[in-house]
């Protein structure tokens, strides 16, 4: 029965209880004086103070003031305490004249003065309530931050984790092994090369969830190495082209995302055409944005281009990093192109001499 009621009703319900209770009790127990129809002014009090407080409430949620500043919050608090505390007090006093339930034993004092007296009684009364709530809603929203950061942090080393696993391609690495063995008799120093080669993509795999970004030209000769290994694979059915702005190389960019779509490209486009075909990649700065491109011979499977992990994560990951700034396309150029397009924010590069 309880789960059915909200929690701001039950606390407000246990909170005026409470307060009913310990006034009635230091009444019935220390007071010396009585009060004319004493049990029936509390209880008004009380139905006034929920009624007073569920209004300031709604004014509390109509004008956004848990979501402003703390400054404003904190302004918006004493304002709404003063001016409830008010209103609390004119509809006390005025309920107790008209009904005639003032305590005529009392010391007789003007209905200015009353409401005064009344207004800075439920001031503190009011300052409680509103310090408890906001504190409340600021503590809840603190653990509702931590809660979605930690979510996120699961996401992200989720994504990580299957990232590193793709980029670690078993068949990628026995193909690149079984060309390695193929040099070690007719060509040493080739194989020796590729071995470095293949060495280096592995360890940068293993180590691009420890970095945000690297700088283009670290990825570049990852992906330089990748398609070495992959040349001696495909031989004359792989061409390959670079058009690299030197002045983008110290341009930070996601580690692994450029070599993820070239993979993506040999996987999905050269290694399906039994002719090959090519690979181009592209960095260049493009109305004040640095893009990255791969084209690649071959079409577009719509599959690969809703579901593929490759695509997913790249967009995953440039939203996690650049909060909407960066954009990322694949698509159909021409009959037998295809092309991924990655638009980033410009960095200013500081250069420490």
């Amino acid at each position: 029965m309880l789960n059915k009621i909200p929690k701001y009703w039950i606390c407000q319900i246990a909170g005026w209880g409470t307060s009913l209770a310990v006034s009635t009790f230091f009444y019935l127990t220390l007071s010396v004086r009585k009060v004319d129809h004493f049990l029936l002014l509390i209880t008004i009090s009380v139905l006034l103070g929920i009624i007073v407080t569920h209004l300031m409430r709604m004014v509390i949620r109509e004008y956004n003031v848990l979501n402003k500043t703390l400054q404003t919050q904190i302004i918006s608090f004493v304002i709404l305490t003063l001016l409830f505390a008010v209103v609390y007090a004119c509809a006390d006093v005025a309920i107790e004249n008209v009904f005639n339930l003032r305590d005529m034993g009392g010391p007789k004092i003007s209905l200015s003065n009353e409401i005064a007296r009344t207004a800075i009684n439920n001031f503190f009364l009011l300052f409680i309530w509103n310090l408890i709530y906001f504190t409340y809603h600021y503590v809840e929203r603190n653990r509702r931050h931590e809660v979605d950061t930690l979510k996120l942090q699961s996401v992200v080393k989720e994504l990580e984790l299957k990232t590193i696993k793709s980029h670690i391609n078993p068949h990628f690495i026995f193909n690149a092994l079984n060309s390695i063995r193929a040099l070690v008799d007719e060509n040493p120093t080739r194989a020796r090369t590729a071995i470095t080669e293949l060495s280096n993509i592995l360890r940068s795999s293993m180590q691009a969830e420890k970095l945000e970004t690297v700088p283009l030209e670290r990825e570049l000769n990852i992906v330089k190495d990748y398609l070495a290994l992959e040349k001696m694979r495909f031989e004359e059915r792989l061409t390959i082209e670079m058009e690299i702005d030197e002045d983008t190389l110290g341009q930070p960019v996601p580690p692994m995302m450029l070599q993820t779509l070239v993979e993506n490209a040999i996987k999905h486009g050269i290694s399906k055409k039994i002719s090959g075909g090519t690979i181009k990649v592209i960095s260049d700065f493009v109305n004040d944005h640095h893009e990255l491109v791969v084209q690649n011979s071959g079409q577009l499977n719509s599959s690969i281009n809703e579901d593929g992990f490759g695509v997913k994560s790249t967009q995953y990951r440039l939203n996690l990093l650049y909060q909407g700034k960066a954009t990322f396309e694949i698509k159909n150029i021409n009959s037998d192109m295809v092309e991924s397009r990655i638009t980033m924010p410009v960095a200013a590069i500081v250069n420490i001499n």
